[in-house]
């Protein structure tokens, strides 16, 4: 969702809803890492039924990290997807379902395939400037006599593959099924798991593909209520679907936000400053010998819980109203809450100019609504759909407070600029004359590195005082006078840098917001019409009235058209919202989505044209092409009121459909046979394993060669229902399946069974009720409603439960462990290797590699699970038994985490050739790890 700092205002706001994440570790015997058995209870005390995967958001950090260097191949990149997923899959254990959505073919209609495009041509740009930039400063620092390393000569990876209709996609989802084969062949946490899942190939986002399987299985006779659903992404809109499903139980797992990491320099590799400041000084020296020079100081990244219950119990407080001239329903104000927040930003619409989400834009919208609420007569929407006469009351309230709003803005923009300005000035004054460097620095209280000997100091000395002496001939002479801000005066002959002044250059504003006369400059400026000109701005206010119903209808009930989209950079203004109550609606039905290519022709800027075939890539380049005014070479970037330019809008050319397919028509029988193929659409897999009771089932359709869909039994799936056809690439039992990985082998005892899988479908005209389903049990409260502003416990702050369980009892560290703890740590860096914090170990770079064979490239060394393909002898999964709770919870540490429950290893009764990560090995690399020591 377009609101980077949403989750930010909603974890302050609602501080409850965050739980750490409680990770069992790999155990190590003999310098080999012991697989997890995900089969046992979960560490978290918290049972989950469906895990699903909006893998975009795993694909872009594991293939062009930020924290870590990024991987060499596509083969790595595949290594460390398979890793990630591994690693969500312990911290979840699901007891039911996997559902893997890949954005796909046509991920979007037009709304959201212009901002796609805006964000590709974005990254396209900022990439070309900051090689140029790069090249610049490197040339500067060389021609100073700095030091640098030698320029690396490398490709650089273009994340733009990263979009349905790339090769790269293609490959990953083969990559994917055989990961999914080998899990449910060897992990008996995977045993009587259904796994879906839903490529490139198949239409629509990620995210959205999974709320579609949702909405239909909650329309099911057979739909368990009560199923505990966990969705892993890191995009705000996902917390807005997840209330928009009305399901009891709905948690979010992501990874733990922590702002300012340090990142190397790209020109000399050194930590401390960026690409700008870098000055070409010699490296110091890593450790005591040196031995850190080539690893990076990386952290493991945590990941967090969002209880989307503790949020329902956030705002049904918040929303609860007294005195209603009708029926208070808080799933129905849940709704209107969703609803409202697209105002401040989404992925489809700008945000309105007087809400921001920095400046309380939801509690404002949210005050309104319930001052407001009493006139309207009823709620706002009402699954998925807008009462625009209610709509038009709400936005009219907060037009007549913009004014006020735009002042209010200007103001606390000028005190922070004038607190900012405060500081830089007590920073400078305070600031000692001189600070001495290298060896003699001074070292910070508490340092557990131990300091270095001193060396040559009488050459330190001769430079301290050298340097010294520059200073001094530099500082103003005392005879210059000084103003009353403490800067030389202009005539004491001293000239300030423009370096050294307080003030930053700022962009020129010429709307003005706070100034008479602001609607009139903006339309002006932004659309180049006069404000007066009503038929403009109604043409406007209804396109994005239009956008708001398109939006909440995708949210709650699917694609209501493929063709729709905002035809305008900028949003109205509230006050603009009158007499939207007879707009229409409605939208085209039996709309098309455009094909994988030709998606590509609409989002890629030409620096990305490689994906794409030759004559395809000839209509973004040549000057004759009828459709070359789509790809411009350079694009302003309006800054529209922010200081950085990713705030900014992108003023890019909208695609206009009918040139493009026209255009189109003309190189469509250059295509290949594979790339035809790729331009196809495709649909979801399912796989199970042969203990699973749907597999006996799927088995016997490929026996018989039933080419007509079958409905699933429910009580062989968990009470999943939908279609299964035959899968001509599918995955079957006693069949080999290839190895799309190099030296990952080939499966030749597979047990798997894949089959294509199809949701229930319902007629166009089909509503999915936006209410909570009949024995739907209402989870236990967490946060207690007489305590949110008053204090008990003898008058001491009542804080809200911690975690998932009710009955856990915190245990606290005294001074005396804290220093144990700090004694026992280990002093230096973590263990070498390129993906050091990945779960399970044994990647590329680390110290389980297999060495080089003659001519082969670096690819990671895999090893496999420790269980033999065939064995199946584990624990019986959770949820076919009483779950039970571990007992001899001990603390990881207690000040930011929490507590983990303590599992003693026992010998792994799975054990055979193979290694940690779960793969099956080559035979050679068998023969090869005896060798290894």
């Amino acid at each position: 969702m377009g609101v980077p700092a949403f989750f930010r205002w909603l974890s302050r706001k609602y501080p409850s809803i965050i739980v750490n994440c409680v990770e069992e570790k790999a155990k190590e015997c003999n310098g080999v890492k012991a697989p997890i058995d995900t089969s046992k209870p979960n560490p978290n005390e918290v049972e989950f039924d469906n895990l699903y995967l909006d893998m975009n958001g795993i694909i872009h950090p594991c293939t062009h990290p930020e924290d870590k260097p990024a991987p060499k191949n596509e083969d790595e990149m595949m290594v460390a997807i398979f890793e990630y997923i591994d690693r969500i899959f312990n911290i979840v254990r699901p007891r039911r379902l996997l559902y893997m959505a890949i954005d796909g073919v046509v991920s979007a209609p037009r709304a959201k395939m212009n901002q796609q495009r805006s964000r590709r041509f974005r990254a396209s740009k900022e990439g070309m400037e900051a090689a140029e930039e790069k090249q610049k400063i490197r040339q500067e620092i060389l021609a100073k006599g700095g030091m640098l390393p030698p320029e690396e000569v490398k490709e650089r990876f273009d994340s733009n593959c990263i979009t349905p209709g790339t090769e790269f996609m293609d490959n990953l989802a083969k990559c994917l099924r055989y990961y999914i084969a080998d899990r449910l062949n060897s992990d008996p946490g995977w045993k009587n798991l259904t796994v879906i899942l839903s490529d490139a190939s198949a239409p629509g986002e990620g995210e959205h593909k999974i709320m579609d399987y949702i909405r239909r299985q909650r329309a099911q006779p057979n739909h368990d209520p009560n199923t505990h659903h966990c969705l892993c992404g890191a995009d705000a809109d996902l917390i807005m679907l997840g209330l928009a499903t009305h399901e009891p139980n709905f948690t979010i797992i992501r990874e733990e936000f922590k702002p300012n990491k340090p990142k190397p320099c790209a020109l000399c590799n050194q930590m401390g400053h960026e690409v700008k400041d870098c000055q070409g000084l010699p490296r110091e020296k890593q450790g005591k010998h040196d031995q850190f020079a080539d690893s990076l100081p990386v952290s493991e990244q945590e990941f967090i819980f969002i209880r989307l219950c503790v949020l329902r119990e956030y705002l049904e407080r918040e929303l609860t109203m007294a005195s209603l001239p009708f029926t208070f329903d808080f799933e129905r104000s849940v709704d209107d809450w969703v609803f409202m927040c697209f105002f401040v930003g989404n992925d489809f619409l700008p945000h309105l100019p007087s809400l921001e989400i920095r400046e309380g834009a939801i509690d404002r919208l949210v005050n309104i609504y319930k001052n407001v609420v009493h006139k309207t007569g009823g709620y706002l929407t009402e699954s998925g759909f807008v009462n625009l006469q209610r709509v038009q009351m709400i936005m009219l309230a907060v037009g007549e407070v913009e004014d006020s709003i735009f002042k209010k803005r200007k103001d606390d923009d000028d005190n922070f600029k004038r607190r900012q300005k405060e500081k830089k000035k007590r920073m400078k004054r305070d600031h000692p004359s001189f600070i001495p460097g290298g060896q003699f620095s001074p070292q910070a209280l508490g340092n557990r590195s131990s300091p270095q000997a001193i060396s040559n100091p009488r050459q330190a000395a001769f430079e301290m005082r050298m340097h010294d002496r520059q200073n001094s001939t530099t500082s103003p002479s005392p005879n210059t006078s000084f103003t009353s801000d403490g800067s030389p005066s202009p005539a004491g002959g001293i000239k300030r840098k423009a370096e050294d002044s307080d003030s930053e250059p700022e962009p020129e504003d010429n709307i003005r917001l706070w100034e008479t006369g602001w609607k009139q400059r903006y339309y002006k400026n932004k659309f180049d019409v006069d404000a007066s000109d009503d038929k403009f701005r109604r043409k406007v206010v209804q396109s994005y009235v239009e956008g708001l119903c398109w939006v909440l209808r995708y949210y709650y009930q699917g694609c209501a058209s493929w063709n729709w989209y905002y035809p305008f950079h900028y949003a109205p203004f509230a006050s603009d919202f009158e007499g939207i109550a007879d707009m229409p609606s409605d939208f085209e039905k039996g709309s098309k989505p455009f094909k994988p290519l030709e998606q590509l022709m609409g989002v890629f800027p030409a620096a990305s044209g490689n994906f794409l075939p030759p004559t395809w890539r000839k209509l973004m380049t040549d000057p004759e092409s009828s459709i070359i005014d789509f790809y411009p070479e350079d694009f302003a970037i309006d800054l529209n009121g922010k200081k950085y330019a990713w705030q900014g809008v992108a003023l890019l050319p909208f695609v206009d459909e009918r040139r493009l397919r026209a255009a189109l028509e003309e190189v469509y029988p250059d295509l290949t046979p594979e790339e035809s193929r790729r331009n196809s659409l495709g649909g979801d897999v399912l796989f199970v394993g042969k203990h699973h009771p749907l597999c006996d089932f799927i088995v016997e359709q490929y026996k018989t060669k039933n080419t007509e869909p079958v409905d699933i039994p429910p009580e062989l799936c968990h009470g999943i229902q939908g279609k299964l056809t035959l899968n001509e690439n599918a995955v079957l039992p006693d069949q080999t399946v290839e190895s799309p990985v190099p030296m990952l082998r080939d499966l030749t005892q597979n047990s798997a069974v894949s089959i294509s899988f199809k949701d229930p479908q319902f007629d166009e005209d089909f509503v999915f009720k936006a209410v909570v389903l009949p024995g739907a049990k209402k989870p236990a409260p967490v946060l207690k409603p007489g305590d949110w502003e008053k204090t008990n416990n003898d008058g001491r702050p009542w804080r809200p439960q911690l975690g998932f369980n009710r009955d856990r009892k915190p245990v606290h560290l005294d001074q005396s462990a804290f220093r144990t703890l700090g004694h026992t740590m280990p002093r230096e860096r973590g263990m070498p290797g390129m993906y050091p914090n990945a779960v399970p170990l044994g990647t590329y770079g680390s110290p389980y590699a297999r060495p080089l064979l003659g001519g082969q490239q670096q690819i990671p060394k895999l090893l496999s699970n420790l269980r033999p393909q065939e064995s199946w002898r584990g624990p019986t999964p959770l949820f076919q038994t009483t779950p039970q709770r571990t007992a001899g919870a001990a603390p990881l540490l207690a000040w930011n985490r929490m507590l983990q429950s303590q599992n003693q290893y026992q010998p792994n009764q799975f054990q055979g050739l193979g290694g940690p990560m779960g793969y099956p090995q080559r035979p050679e690399d068998r023969m090869d790890r005896g060798r290894q020591v």
